[in-house]
């Protein structure tokens, strides 16, 4: 969420600024440079908390300190798996092997 959070009010003065150096008739490429760079600087100097939260945001995710992001097929599959364990305690459920392929046979 910081992360977003951040994303947004470096956006949030890109726009404004990118709008008034296209109004100002510099060329949409000269613009965007423009705009980018002071965006970039105004953030820089005073976003720094933002900033700090939104680093520690995605090196927590990308460090291996998160927990796993998994879909709602993955979710249903985990409850089946949990379920059929549960009900048959002889079934033993292997997830450090992957099944062999037919080809390799």
């Amino acid at each position: 969420m910081a992360f977003l959070k951040y994303s947004l009010i470096r956006l949030a003065l890109f726009l404004p600024l990118f709008a008034l150096f296209v109004y100002l008739q510099l060329g949409w490429l000269l613009a965007a440079l423009c705009a980018g760079m002071m965006a970039f600087a105004i953030s820089f100097l005073f976003f720094q908390r933002q900033r700090n939260e939104a680093t520690a945001s995605i090196h927590k995710r990308f460090s291996g300190q998160a927990k796993p992001l998994r879909s709602a097929g993955e979710v249903d599959d985990a409850d089946a798996e949990d379920r059929l364990v549960d009900e048959h305690p002889d079934v033993t459920v292997r997830t450090d092997s992957r099944p062999k392929d037919p080809k390799d046979s």
